[in-house]
């Protein structure tokens, strides 16, 4: 008997009660049409598709988490024979992180602001296992240092905030891991992570499927991922599983021309030629960004923590840099010190010849339209409060770019679809649009005011392989079109080849190596560049191997 059984599995959104009223329709939207699939215990189920198809509702619903507007309107879920959809509410409380855990997409939202690492991860110890004191700590610390949290002894008193992207979602996956459940639904569980610690998740958790008989449901867009961890693949797109086969058959003869289209719309290996030699746009000399470490009641300075420790890098126009390294390498801190968010502790910035670092906010505000910038987490990077209209003309108004109301109208419009949203959309909040669509919004966002830079941090890390091509493709064209250069952080490395020009390796604040990607991606001379392209999952040559007879 498998360990999760998903029978019929239906989730509508029924009609809103003011369309009753105007027009008399009841017809309510089916999200997810009737999914069935079976996991057994020590196996893994990978659930693909692009954003919006039903894949994070699913996860949802087999734990009964689904929000308020949404009902489960047919269907049946067993773990281990039990029928979850017959429990209370308070039976449910004492399965879900005992027997059942779930990681979920964004750590930003899921994580409490205002509770430390300590109370986060002990809670759940705390509840379901009855930890306390000394014991307690012992084992927090000791799945911090499982997850890859660098110093956890010092971190158990963090806030989220105080940690990159990476590091929060390894908070997630220590929490689900916490108390062994049986089931782990890992919806986008390595999104936020660099490649090596990637490689430490996901080995973890074959280990602990194999060697626990812990059933998997891995949500992911990441299709090495798949190829590497997965035992079975479910194919889901607009609320219907299209294609469940096994992990080998999927990738040897994809059946459905949907999973065929998610193959070929993956990066190949086809490198960028490097420019021509011309006056950099963007010019980064020594730049040190250091964190004051406070102690004590007074909060007097202790140390520093050297997030950026004195880099070098130059952008010409119209290229692509690459800048790659480990989640609390420093990349983003870069980032955000070229954009003034981050005050430089020595070292100059200098753009179009023009030296910024030194500017006042009210001096340096005409740069914000020339250098543009996507967050992360595009979630926490936009008012909840505001429709997505409002979000891409807020920009637009205060940099004086669009012309009238009616020409703004026109290029919002233009905007949406272009990055694959439909122009309709313009009056919803970010809530109501998956990770991936918010993601695509904040893309529309930065290239709204015609920047000349953009700083790209992590902006397919939420994208499906077919929308992440898309995208991709976009600021590509963009890039011919307008000549715009980009500062690529990111830690998949498999779309390099196909964007950068150059790439810049980063450890512990530091630039260890950088020069053209073919010489970089083929020929590294560092160690710690050979450590990430190992660990980075390969999937061209993953089907070459499944493809190869012998």
């Amino acid at each position: 008997m498998p360990l999760l059984s998903v029978t019929n599995l239906a989730i509508e959104l029924p009609a809103p009660r003011r369309a009753i009223v105007a027009n008399g329709d009841t017809q309510a939207r089916r999200l997810v049409k009737g999914i069935s699939f079976e996991i057994e215990a020590g196996q893994i189920l990978a659930l693909v598709g692009e954003s919006g198809s039903g894949k994070s509702l699913t996860s949802l619903a087999l734990l009964r988490l689904l929000p308020d507007a949404l009902r489960i309107v047919d269907g049946e879920v067993r773990l281990d024979g039990d029928d979850l959809f017959r429990h209370t509410e308070a039976r449910m409380n004492s399965i879900r992180g005992s027997q059942a855990a779930m990681i979920f997409q964004e750590p930003q939202t899921a994580l409490n602001p205002v509770k430390n690492l300590m109370e986060q991860v002990g809670e759940v110890l705390r509840l379901h296992r009855g930890l306390r004191g000394a014991e307690l700590r012992a084992q927090v610390l000791r799945l911090l240092e499982e997850v890859g949290i660098p110093e956890p002894e010092q971190r158990l008193s963090w806030y989220p905030h105080q940690l990159s992207g990476g590091q929060k979602q390894r908070v997630m996956i220590a929490m689900a891991l916490a108390c062994e459940p049986r089931l782990l639904i890992a919806d986008e569980p390595t999104t936020a992570l660099d490649v090596t610690i990637q490689k430490q998740i996901l080995d973890l958790l074959k280990v602990l499927c194999r060697k626990r008989g812990l059933a998997v449901l891995l949500i992911t867009h990441d299709m090495g991922v798949v190829a590497e961890m997965a035992d079975q693949v479910a194919v889901m797109r607009h609320g219907e599983i299209l294609e469940y086969r096994p992990c080998k058959a999927f990738f040897q003869s994809p059946q459905h021309h949907y999973s065929r289209q998610l193959i070929q719309s993956l990066p190949r290996r086809q490198y960028r030629e490097p420019l021509a030699d011309s006056e950099p746009i963007l010019k980064l000399n020594n730049v040190r960004v250091w964190f004051a470490q406070r102690k004590g009641l007074l909060q007097r300075i202790h140390g520093y923590t050297r997030a950026v420790d004195g880099i070098d890098l130059e952008i010409r126009r119209g290229e692509t840099v690459a800048l790659v390294g480990e989640s609390g390498s420093g990349k983003s801190t870069a980032g955000r010190a070229i954009l003034a968010l981050e005050p430089l502790a020595s070292g100059t910035i200098h753009f179009d010849g023009q030296r910024i670092d030194n500017l006042s906010a009210t001096a340096y505000r005409p740069w914000r339209k020339r250098i543009q910038v996507i967050f992360q987490d595009p979630f926490s990077s936009m008012n909840p409060r505001m429709t997505i209209r409002e979000v891409l003309e807020e920009g637009m108004r205060a940099l004086g770019v669009g012309g009238n109301s009616k020409q703004r109208e026109e290029r919002l419009r233009a905007l949406l679809e272009r990055v694959g949203l439909q122009a309709d959309h313009l009056d919803r909040y970010p809530h109501e649009f998956s990770g991936g669509q918010r993601q695509r919004i904040a893309i529309a966002r930065a290239i709204a005011v015609e920047p000349e830079l953009i700083i790209c941090d992590e902006p397919t890390s939420a994208l499906d392989v077919s929308i992440r091509g898309q995208v991709l493709e976009l600021l590509q064209e963009l890039q011919r079109e307008m000549g715009l250069s980009y500062l690529f952080i990111t830690h998949d490395l498999s779309i390099i080849p196909l964007l950068a020009h150059r790439v810049a390796v980063m450890k512990n604040g530091v630039i260890v190596e950088q020069g053209p990607t073919a010489d970089v991606m083929n020929n590294p001379q560092q160690d710690y560049t050979r450590e990430l392209l190992a660990a980075a999952p390969m999937l061209e040559q993953v089907i070459e191997e499944d493809l190869d007879p012998a």
